[in-house]
């Protein structure tokens, strides 16, 4: 089986190539129908990694949001149609106390392995899961709002119980997702944002509260804390961070950066934090994410509002101007894929 693979093989340069598709047994075809661009391809975009990186993972189809349709299952047992999101994370061993997302041998799509930027995909029945109540283009971002699910298992899991003031900083697309999974899972907590752009904090129309980070309240202190920033504002929210943190309060680091970030470790050791790394997310945080949305028809309003643009591909040429876009846009670009 010949799919269509649109690989980027150096910054702004995509290019066709035709590879075949090994279908097993326990795989299913699915023909991507809506992808949704990350700052990670971006960053592979724009050519904002180090040459290394760059020479070692490209030529690589860029993607890892996305649904599609199944249209053909060996088996027979999973409907021609039906609606499902692609799980990009790709584990290759099991392990009774590492997820799947955090084990070395896994291997992830658009990072190192071809993402969902191709005709169509062959996938194990395994890494796709059935979604019925959710608009396709919101089911785009079902990744983006996985990855804040993986966070809140975290949380839950090795944070005390105090939980009356939750602080996000980031007021991009990860911070919106996690301060609205917040949001309804503790609905008596004060959830507070922390960002750059008034402009982009006046979308969390659902949080408590909204500051940006040099017009913090004196006074103001949070329970526990998320940071959604990354890159080189990274270090500045951290530290920030740990100045209103309440003692032995947690802090989930979710925001990237590709150089090291130098913190406040005195206070931290003082103030006995909690420092909690997230990254990706598994199977069944992609579960949460649907039984999220699908639970709360108001958090899919939520979550309809940070799509700026949906931009059709119907050919190999709109594929580029769709990521020049997504460059400047403040929230989520969403390609329907017609190819």
């Amino acid at each position: 089986m010949i799919s269509q693979c649109y690989r980027l093989y150096a910054p702004k340069k995509f290019r066709i190539d035709l590879v075949e598709e090994h279908l097993s047994e326990d795989d299913v075809v699915v023909k991507p129908t809506y992808l949704s661009i990350c700052a990670a391809d971006l960053r592979y975009f724009s050519g904002n990694r180090n040459i290394e990186t760059l020479n070692k993972k490209l030529p690589m189809a860029l993607i890892h949001e996305a649904v599609g349709e199944v249209i053909y299952d060996p088996r027979g047992k999973i409907k021609k149609g039906t609606k499902v999101v692609m799980i990009p994370n790709t584990p290759v061993e099991t392990d009774k106390i590492v997820k799947e997302n955090y084990l070395r041998s896994s291997k992830f799509k658009s990072s190192g392995i071809d993402g969902f930027m191709r005709s169509i995909v062959c996938m194990s029945r395994e890494r796709v899961i059935e979604y019925k109540k959710v608009d396709d283009r919101i089911a785009a971002m079902f990744e983006l709002l996985s990855v804040s699910m993986n966070a809140l298992e975290h949380f839950t899991s090795y944070s005390h119980n105090r939980k009356q003031v939750l602080g996000i900083w980031g007021c991009g697309n990860v911070g919106f997702c996690t301060a609205l999974v917040l949001k309804y899972t503790f609905p008596n907590a004060k959830i507070i944002v922390f960002g750059t752009n008034m402009t982009k904090l006046s979308y969390f129309s659902f949080a408590d509260e909204v500051y940006t980070v040099d017009n913090v309240p004196k006074g103001l202190t949070i329970d526990h804390a998320f940071e959604c920033v990354g890159g080189t504002n990274a270090e500045d929210a951290i530290n920030q961070i740990i100045d209103l943190i309440n003692p032995q309060g947690s802090i989930s680091l979710l925001g990237v950066s590709e150089n090291r970030v130098g913190i406040n470790t005195r206070m931290v050791l003082e103030k006995g934090l909690t420092l909690l790394g997230n990254s990706r997310s598994g199977y069944e945080d992609f579960k949460a994410a649907i039984d999220f949305l699908e639970r709360f028809p108001k958090a899919k309003e939520y979550m309809g509002t940070i799509i700026t643009e949906i931009i059709n591909i119907n050919n190999f040429t709109d594929i580029g101007p769709a990521f020049e876009k997504s460059l400047h846009n403040d929230f989520k670009t969403v390609m329907k894929w017609n190819l």
